[in-house]
């Protein structure tokens, strides 16, 4: 394991996704017998990461809603800052519905899956979504896949164990090591990712051609372009607006902090960073960034929710399902949801892509192809998250300390 840790899974990540490129294009589909060892070692990957996405999704969220709780005790910024955070990850995913459906995402690419395609959950109406919310029997829910009943049932858990206090102590401490060992299988099995990666890639890449590559290369600017306006205009215009800072001294401010996130893509990792660049540049007090930073590396997920809202009607197009408009509402509230849940490291997206992809019905095998351009995407949404959390600590200051510079 220390070999591995010495390595750099993110450049790592990059040649195995090159190499799969090349290889997939370049040694035919006739060596039936080479794409069949790498299928097999995709779909151990695929499964060795699959296997703990229900637990890891179900005691993220209990854990972070218990976690709230104590912040919520706290006071008003604990609030004040749930609330911004909130909304934000709200209107990201507002945004990332309309844009997909402007922008006619994944129209004419057809991506060739190795497995079945699994058929997606049929919804004729939210009311239909609702009626069926609550699961009557959780471990089937488990058991089936059931991802809108986990998420509820891990929802309703949380509330509860905040109401009975104390009295939930043992019980959240069954849930907070489910919770790290999920997470620690996880970690070990990413850092084989780079191998996952390359074996998906190639196959997909043999099956379906350049257009595949070109195609993920399209999203991958769409959600860049997206990424950069959202910063600007919108953290840039609440700074302005509501924390009385100018655009420019703000982002000049924070950039350390930003591109630290940017290169360690993880927003749990850049907060000592984010803290000092607040206090020393922005003069913002210390009560503000020792509650918020770390609410924010939890919560804050606005980037994510926009790369989700982009590459999941992506894929459903690609790979011929069909989601409609109130489906793909019910997985955009989903995703604020299990916001909450998302660890700030690299990789936590991945989680998340899973839980929702499961929910429209896209088949198992297209999480390859997802993590394969998951480092592209989740370096940009990382930087974002963290302007997200210091743009909510100017808010604040402005608003709570209206008179510190």
């Amino acid at each position: 394991m220390k070999l591995f840790k010495n390595v750099n899974i993110t450049l790592a990540i990059f040649i195995g996704l090159i190499a799969g490129i090349v290889v997939g294009l370049i040694i035919p589909g006739s060596i039936g017998w080479f794409y069949g060892i790498l299928g097999v070692i995709s779909s151990l990957y695929m499964s060795a990461l699959k296997m703990m996405i229900y637990p890891l999704v179900f005691c993220s969220i209990v854990v972070g809603i218990h976690g709230i709780g104590n912040i919520r005790a706290t006071g008003r910024i604990g609030g004040l800052a749930l609330l911004f955070f909130l909304i934000t990850t709200a209107f990201a995913s507002f945004l990332g519905l309309i844009l997909p459906r402007i922008l006619n995402l994944g129209a004419g690419v057809t991506i060739a899956m190795s497995e079945s395609t699994v058929e997606a959950t049929q919804f004729t109406s939210l009311l239909d979504t609702v009626e069926t919310l609550i699961p009557s029997n959780p471990i089937a829910s488990f058991a089936e896949g059931n991802m809108l009943q986990v998420l509820v049932f891990a929802l309703i858990i949380g509330f509860t164990v905040l109401s009975i206090g104390e009295k939930a102590d043992p019980f959240m401490a069954v849930v907070t090591s489910v919770n790290d060992l999920s997470l620690k299988i996880i970690s070990v099995v990413m850092y084989f990712t780079p191998i996952g990666v390359f074996c998906s890639i190639a196959t997909v890449v043999e099956a379906n051609g350049t257009d595949t590559v070109l195609s993920l290369a399209t999203v991958m600017i769409a959600i860049y372009v997206t990424y950069f306006l959202y910063a600007l205009i919108f953290y840039g215009g609440v700074v302005k607006t509501l924390g009385k800072c100018p655009i420019g001294r703000f982002f000049t401010a924070v950039a350390p902090a930003a591109m630290n996130a940017f290169g360690t893509c993880s927003s749990s990792a850049t907060i000592p960073l984010s803290m000092r660049c607040m206090e020393e540049d922005l003069n913002c007090p210390n009560e503000i960034t020792s509650l918020v930073v770390p609410l924010g590396a939890t919560v804050n997920m606005d980037a994510v929710s926009i790369v989700m809202s982009f590459m999941i009607p992506f894929f459903a197009s690609a790979c011929g399902v069909k989601v409609s408009l109130s489906m793909m509402v019910v997985v955009l509230l989903a995703n604020v949801l299990l916001s909450i849940g998302t660890p700030g490291v690299p990789g936590g997206a991945i989680a998340s892509f899973a839980a929702l992809s499961a929910m429209v019905g896209l088949p198992g095998g297209i999480m390859g192809v997802y993590i394969s351009v998951n480092t592209l995407a989740d370096m940009g949404a990382t930087c974002v998250n963290v302007l997200g959390d210091l743009a909510c600590c100017q808010v604040l200051k402005a608003q709570l300390y209206p008179d510190r510079e």
